[in-house]
């Protein structure tokens, strides 16, 4: 989280802290959402159920439920979809370049090629 970098379209320097954290329900943890709440930043991240579980079984202790915006999470599946198709790429998956330029390269290579595809 601490090398997010946004750059500004205008002047200034680059935002540190995304407005909002779209993650799988396997960051649902108690420290990770404390992180977040901390830093101002909204979590969309769906429940596991055995922590919904936990929860309701607590009764008036457990709290009410995190929030969750449902058409938040749907612009996930679209950057996953789109990681998973350059992943294809088996260069990209198994990440066997020693250089980092020349990753970024056929990282750019196999987006360009996707691109042209479609």
């Amino acid at each position: 989280m601490s090398r997010i970098r946004v750059p500004r379209t205008g002047p200034g320097r680059p935002r540190t802290r995304p407005l909002a954290v779209l993650a799988d329900r396997a960051y649902s943890s108690r420290a990770i959402r404390t992180h977040l709440r901390r830093r101002g930043i909204r979590a969309v991240i769906p429940q596991p159920s055995d922590q919904v579980g936990h929860r309701l079984r607590r009764g008036r202790l457990g709290g009410r439920p995190p929030s969750f915006d449902s058409e938040a999470y749907k612009q996930r599946n679209t950057v996953e979809r789109c990681i998973n198709r350059l992943k294809q790429w088996r260069g990209l998956a198994t990440r066997t370049d020693k250089l980092a330029i020349a990753y970024q390269a056929a990282l750019h290579l196999a987006a360009i090629l996707i691109w042209i595809q479609r």
